[in-house]
C-alpha cells in the first residue's frame, strides 16, 4: 500500500538568516521577509547572523525586532551560538 502524498506542503524554512557584511538597505528587507516566512511556517526560534564589527547592523536588527509585531523576545547569542555576532529571536506562535 502506497502512502498518500499531501496535497500541499509548506516550503521548508531554515531558522537562520545570514545578513553579515550587508548594508542596512540590503539587510532589513531580507530580515523582514525572513521573519514573516518563519512565522508563516510555524518556526518559533530564529537566528540572525549580523556579525560583530561596528554594531550598526546589530543595532538596526535589534531596533527592528523590538518593534516587530511577530517577535516575542530577542537576545544576543550566548557562547556556542555565535556570541555578539548573532541575535536569537523567539516569534509568537501562529
Amino acid at each position: 500500500m502506497r502512502k498518500k502524498e499531501p496535497l500541499y506542503s509548506a516550503p521548508r524554512i531554515d531558522n537562520e538568516c545570514y545578513i553579515r557584511r550587508m548594508t542596512l538597505d540590503e539587510a532589513l528587507p531580507i530580515l523582514e521577509k525572513f521573519i514573516n516566512d518563519s512565522f508563516m511556517a510555524g518556526v518559533i526560534r530564529i537566528k540572525i547572523v549580523h556579525g560583530k564589527s561596528g554594531g550598526t547592523l546589530r543595532n538596526a536588527v535589534h531596533n527592528r525586532l523590538a518593534n516587530h509585531p511577530l517577535v516575542r523576545l530577542y537576545r544576543l547569542g550566548e557562547y556556542g551560538e555565535g556570541g555578539e555576532g548573532v541575535t536569537i529571536a523567539e516569534l509568537y506562535k501562529k
